[in-house]
């Protein structure tokens, strides 16, 4: 449920609002969702295009989706959907990296992948302890 909750905050955060109309009070900088789908994103266009700041907030927040190939939990091809249809919505910023033999969990690779995605749209150093 870690990436399915982190892809509707950041729509809630573009849209200003929870999906039930309450304000969403958190200023997202980023968001990361790891072998996971987007929740709502059939009534996600509308929401988006109901006013110029949520469009600007879309175009602006970072959004990194990583998904295995070998998935068999959410398949690959939802969380491929759900890329789809954040650019398709006027998320601009969006960056979907595939691996080939990944099931539903996370490796080394795509954590390193991870790490540098949020150094460099974070604006933060990354230091060696070694």
């Amino acid at each position: 449920m870690g990436a399915a909750t982190a892809l509707y905050s950041a729509t809630c955060y573009a849209h200003g609002k929870y999906g039930n109309g309450n304000p969403y009070p958190v200023n997202l900088s980023v968001s990361v969702g790891l072998s996971g789908w987007l929740p709502c994103a059939r009534s996600l266009k509308n929401k988006i295009e109901s006013s110029q700041e949520a469009a600007q907030k879309a175009s602006s927040i970072p959004l990194l989706l990583c998904h295995g190939k070998a998935d068999d939990v959410v398949l690959y091809k939802h969380g491929e959907k759900s890329a789809d249809a954040l650019k398709t919505t006027g998320f601009s910023n969006v960056v979907f990296k595939s691996y080939n033999r990944l099931g539903h969990y996370t490796v080394p690779e795509e954590m390193d992948e991870v790490c540098k995605w949020l150094t460099a749209n974070l604006g933060v150093s990354s230091s060696s302890s070694a």
